[in-house]
């Protein structure tokens, strides 16, 4: 049995452990699950019993360093990961056979270790929680990935450098100069992410009974599930969980809509400068053409004059018919004070007063719509009892100068009833012309559906992970690295290529005389850059793995 220490020290930034001062093997590593420091196994006073579901002592709670480990007390155990492990350091087989020996391995168990948590089992799962900033904690937009295998956004990066900061926050191993003055996104894992929330969209279960241009408020009876409808204050912990309850569909754009139907809800993020806040009622910049996914990407420089069409059209429709629009905000407005501290918040129905167009902060011309509040239920902010009341529009000073400006002339569809004391429809609601979402009551529905839906899934994250996959053997990565020019490969396929090339290139004159030796240049499989200096680290991206 390994010596006993009461010291708890990780392992450095080039692997060696501050304790034994030996370098260990793969299989003899154990990541913190939270901060992603290595610690040498051997050296532990207290044997981790799982490998993907430990904390250290510096995130978990203090350990008894005084206490021996029972000599009987099981190794680290992952078929899966011990199996490839031991597959790499088998000195008996080629690195072709290690490398196809793995891909074997992999291919019959081709579940990740994560597929069990019940809590992100859906395809967009696959890399929810895996894959996410350690900023921001959401999945990265335009992704880098360090040479030790953590991800960032592109934005949260640049800003950590600009702090004067040149190591990574999770693991402290220093970023290289080039990687931080010109970081590559990994455009491969951007797509698989991007394919990984279009495909749950498209797949994932809707547990209302809505078409996807419902208007209004989903009540009771659109809910067969937990039979109270989508309530005001309802808070998800991201968009998918939002679009599952029908409060806001598109996982791509702030506003759901049609141009000749109108819009059903708007998502406020924070997208636009020109957008102001007070909560009961809020000024509303449309769409501009170059719309992305209402996050942080949507804080791009306007570059033309904003036109009356498609989005906008929806928008000035409900406008004219006052119809009822519901609203989500997200907690990545952070220029309101009315945005919620986490995830996506339900804040009710709200009816577009007034639009016009305007010359806009950067310079261009922008549609501008007039948000008011009108929901039986209270806002989220208020300690009012209450539904909403009919009052005076607010003066909005910046009507002065503006260009076609359109308010409501007839009745609205969606108004208040002073005899009931609510808001309800005063005309019927557009009839919809799409299907409404299957009543999940139905038992044996129920059935045909889940298996329909596990096979349709089953497929798509095969796909999924396939294209997250290496550029050499073009499989499931198994023990993925993404090189500094960002592209990913496993282990053993980009050991193999380099297998019979040295490091080193010896060279010598025609009559024999040695010369200086001279490192010689390994280029990526995929592109022309010269990778020589990071195959002799070779970090895998363990938060995947």
């Amino acid at each position: 049995m390994a010596q006993q220490h009461n010291k708890l020290l990780p392992c450095k930034s080039d692997g060696i452990c501050m304790i034994c001062n030996h370098k260990p093997l793969e299989s003899e590593i154990v990541s913190c699950r939270t901060c992603a420091t290595p610690w040498h196994v051997p050296c532990l006073p207290l044997r981790p019993l799982k490998i993907f579901d430990w904390n250290c002592t510096d995130c978990s709670q203090p350990v008894d360093v005084n206490h021996v480990t029972d000599a009987s007390a099981p190794p680290i155990t992952c078929s899966l990961v011990s199996t490839i492990y031991a597959n790499e350091n088998d000195t008996s087989l080629t690195g072709e056979e290690r490398a196809k020996k793995s891909h074997e391995v992999y291919d019959r168990s081709h579940k990740p270790p994560f597929e069990n948590n019940n809590k992100y089992n859906d395809l967009y799962g696959i890399f929810y929680s895996k894959l996410n900033c350690t900023f921001c904690l959401h999945l990265p937009e335009r992704p880098i990935t360090t040479l030790c295998g953590h991800n960032f956004c592109m934005k949260c990066f640049e800003k950590w450098i600009k702090q004067g900061k040149n190591n990574c926050p999770n693991c402290r191993a220093e970023i290289p100069a080039n990687m931080a003055s010109d970081p590559q996104i990994n455009t491969q894992l951007e797509t698989t992410i991007q394919m990984a929330i279009s495909e749950s969209v498209a797949h994932g279960k809707i547990f209302v009974t809505i078409s996807k241009n419902h208007f209004g408020p989903i009540v009771a009876e659109n809910d067969p599930i937990r039979k109270r409808g989508v309530l005001v204050g309802d808070t998800w912990e991201g968009l998918m969980e939002c679009i599952q309850w029908g409060a806001h569909f598109p996982h791509d754009s702030r506003i759901a809509s049609q141009s000749v139907y109108g819009a059903q809800s708007v998502a406020l993020s924070g997208g636009y400068i020109d957008e102001i806040d007070h909560g009961n009622w809020f000024l509303y910049s449309g769409s501009c053409g170059n719309e992305l996914s209402g996050n942080k990407r949507t804080n791009k420089n306007q570059s033309f004059d904003k036109k009356s069409d498609r989005k906008n059209e929806a928008l000035r429709l409900s406008c004219e018919k006052g119809y009822p629009v519901r609203v989500v905000r997200s907690h990545t407005k952070k220029r309101s004070s009315y945005a919620p501290k986490a995830g996506v918040r339900y804040d009710g129905v709200y009816r577009i007063e007034k639009w016009w167009r305007k010359i806009g902060k950067q310079g261009h011309k922008v549609c501008r719509y007039l948000f008011v509040r009108c929901d039986n239920e209270p806002a989220p902010w208020t300690s009012e009892l209450s539904e909403d009341r009919p009052y005076p529009l607010p003066i909005i000073e910046e009507l002065n100068n503006a260009i076609d400006i359109t308010e409501r002339k007839g009745d609205p569809s969606w108004g208040f009833d002073e005899e009931k004391g609510c808001w309800l429809w005063k005309k019927p609601p557009p009839p919809s012309k799409k299907l409404v979402n299957v009543n999940p009551i139905d038992e044996t529905k129920i059935k045909v559906d889940v298996e329909k839906a596990r096979k349709v899934s089953s497929k798509i994250k095969d796909k999924l992970l396939k294209e997250f996959g290496c550029n050499i053997c073009h499989k499931v990565l198994a023990s993925p690295l993404t090189t500094p020019c960002a592209h990913n490969f496993c282990k053993v396929c980009l050991e193999c290529v380099f297998s019979s090339q040295s490091y080193i290139r010896e060279r010598v004159t025609q009559s024999g005389f040695a010369l200086r030796p001279k490192k010689n240049i390994m280029k990526c499989p995929t592109c022309s850059t010269d990778i020589v200096d990071y195959l002799k680290i070779l970090k895998v991206m363990l938060n995947l793995f």
